[in-house]
């Protein structure tokens, strides 16, 4: 296999300088990722993007193992309009002003020929709408008008839904997957009998996104609750998921809300409780979206390009046959079929790529790009060994092992790889948390260090705004179980009773 590998060493270099390093520029790193990846591609839409079959089948991974989770604690979906008529969304006060900046809103319904271009079209002036349409950037609003006609009784409670969606929020500045015009995602909305289990639902949901993020995307994260500054339009509180990203940012993974009686109130949404009287739901609200593939790409991945977490790789295995002559490829193929039978049935996903156009090398760059956990190339000479090179993603570590029980070892490999994927992040977390007691520690911190600052602050929205305002720091949440302490502001020298985490963000 050594004319394999020369081939792959040269190629490597070639696919070096096509990617530019994270040291180098992070942000055209990410987007060299994205592309060269073949996770998406922009569109001729402004801000949207087309995500491709690799990138649109590591999101189906994602979006079906949620499915269960969410189904496991008694959720189902269903689906609501994309469009919300402008009297529903101005409903609730607080959610349409925090959103107005971003809707996208239906004002026509109709298209005509232009007289005076021929074969250009015109709005047609006349079918203009009754009433304009929000094309939806959450859903809460029609929702909760349908809800009211759904709930009459504590019978019909608690309504657990959740839906997979697309959604519009029309972003200035875009990024693919980070921050686009449209994007996929899943929205819970949930009502109940009292404060207490909607309490305990939001808690409950947000334990499911950390699971699901660390256990399957293997990216740590710190669970903890917004400031009313950053919380969701509308909701009483915002609990959320924050990651740290390679370049010291911070990324919110996940977020779920505690809605209150706001949006209850605002639609009429009532029950008849136990004793027959009237009351108020309670509500939640909770999403993520294909955001999350921008999260792990800056989590793992590294300057020869993506790195996956077998548990949501779209690939898991990738065969490569190393031949000559066209002689041996017959004792190859039926010998990787017998792997590739053995692999699917511990349900690993394998890939045998025989193709005659390109050459071994190439497609060992290929796959390394792409991220593809584990790699196996076999020639002849190894089946007359019975063994076969294994080559892993995340170390770029090469072994040779015996055909015997193969299947068996590159399933424990996979694991093997998801835990030392998710240790490396979380070590790098841990590294990345970092005290300030004063402004000058906390500037410095931020300018040649970054990652989280833990601080005091002294609970003001206009001290949040100022060290924001000069730092462009957010406080990205306070540590659901954070320790109380005496100290004093970083910027006023205001009591404090407790550390918060600041970093800049995506």
């Amino acid at each position: 296999m050594i004319f394999g590998v020369l081939i792959f060493n040269v190629y490597k270099l070639n696919m070096s300088k096509e990617i530019t390093t994270r040291e180098a520029d992070y942000s055209q790193w990410y987007n060299d990722l994205v592309i060269k990846g073949e996770l998406a591609d922009h569109s001729s839409v402004r801000g949207c993007m087309v995500i491709k079959p690799y990138g649109y089948a590591l999101w189906e991974n994602m979006r079906d193992q949620l499915d269960k989770m969410f189904k496991a604690t008694g959720h189902v979906n269903a689906y609501f309009p994309l469009f919300v008529p402008k009297s529903l969304f101005e409903a609730e006060e607080k959610n349409a002003e925090g959103f107005a900046k971003e809707c996208a809103v239906v004002t026509h319904y109709r298209l005509k020929n232009d007289p005076n271009n021929k074969g250009k079209l015109i709005v047609d002036p006349d079918a203009k709408l009754e009433e304009e349409l929000v094309i939806r950037p959450t859903s809460e609003a029609i929702i909760w008008n349908t809800y009211k006609g759904w709930i009459q009784s504590y019978r019909d409670l608690p309504l657990l839904i959740n839906q997979w969606a697309n959604v519009v929020r029309w972003e200035m500045r875009t990024r693919l997957f980070l921050r686009t015009a449209e994007f996929l995602w899943q929205e819970g909305h949930t009502a109940h009998a009292t404060k207490e289990e909607a309490i305990e639902e939001t808690t409950k949901m947000l334990d499911v996104y950390a699971e699901f993020v660390e256990h399957y995307m293997a990216v740590p994260v710190i669970k903890g609750v917004k400031t009313p500054n950053e919380r969701f339009a509308g909701a009483e509180d915002t609990y959320c998921i924050e990651a740290l990203m390679q370049d010291g940012k911070a990324l919110q993974a996940g977020t779920s809300h505690f809605l209150g009686q706001n949006f209850a109130k605002a639609f009429d949404v009532q029950f008849l409780n136990k004793e027959n009287k009237k009351e108020f739901v309670w509500a939640t609200s909770w999403g993520v979206s294909t955001r999350l593939i921008g999260a792990l790409i800056m989590a793992h991945s590294d300057d020869q390009g993506l790195i996956m977490p077998p548990r949501i790789a779209p690939l898991q295995v990738v065969i490569v046959p190393i031949y000559k002559g066209e002689e041996s490829k017959p004792i190859i193929d039926e010998k990787v079929a017998s792997l590739i039978k053995d692999l699917k049935a511990l349900g690993v996903s394998v890939k045998y790529d025989n193709s005659e156009n390109a050459r071994p090398g190439w497609k060992f760059a290929e796959y390394e790009l792409k991220g593809v956990p584990v790699r196996v190339a076999m020639g002849l000479r190894d089946i007359e060994n019975n063994v076969v090179e294994l080559a892993r993603r995340d170390t770029k570590e090469k072994s040779t092992v015996s055909f015997e029980g193969l299947a068996l070892h590159i399933l424990q490999l996979l694991e093997e790889i998801q835990q030392q994927i998710f240790n490396k992040a979380l070590a790098f977390r841990n590294e990345n948390i970092r005290e300030a007691n004063t402004w000058d520690e906390f500037v410095d911190i931020l300018d040649n260090k970054a990652g989280f600052v833990s601080a005091h602050w002294d609970g003001s929205s206009e001290t949040e705004d100022k060290i924001k305002e000069q730092t462009k720091a957010t406080i990205r949440c306070i540590p659901i179980d954070n320790k109380q302490e005496s100290g004093n502001c970083i910027l006023t020298g205001n009591p404090s009773t407790q550390r918060v985490l600041f970093a800049r963000a995506y």
